[in-house]
């Protein structure tokens, strides 16, 4: 059950990540401005559509899950900081509030690792 629990959590706690990519890539121009906003150069939308999907698809299967879990806590908490701190803006509190809660998500993939159903499990073998 504890396995079938942890792909659940993993599927879910980086579908997020996948769905923001797919919508930047259809809107690229209005994320490219909305960035430029913050005084971040448009062009960095371009490696973080490529970690938004490649590091949460890593999550999910369990290939590399701590060091790609430790790399999207970081990305959560640069978002949580950089785009989301005019807490009069009730959205922008819970954007913050969420980013924030997804780094200590991922923190704790990187504290515990993944469970039996990942790439990188270790296998077991038995002695004759």
């Amino acid at each position: 059950m504890s396995n079938v629990l942890d792909l659940i959590g993993r599927v879910l706690i980086s579908s997020l990540f996948l769905v923001s990519a797919f919508n930047k890539i259809f809107s690229i121009d209005g994320s490219m401005n909305w960035m430029e906003g913050f005084g971040v150069p448009g062009f960095l939308i371009y490696p973080a559509i490529i970690l938004e999907i490649i590091l949460p698809i890593f999550v999910i299967v369990g290939y590399r899950a701590r060091v790609s879990a430790g790399l999207l806590a970081i990305f959560c908490l640069a978002t949580a900081f950089i785009f989301h701190l005019d807490f009069s803006n009730q959205m922008q509190l819970v954007s913050f509030l969420k980013n924030i809660g997804l780094a200590g998500g991922f923190l704790f993939i990187v504290a515990n690792g993944t469970r039996d159903w990942s790439v990188d499990r270790e296998k077991k073998y038995v002695r004759l």
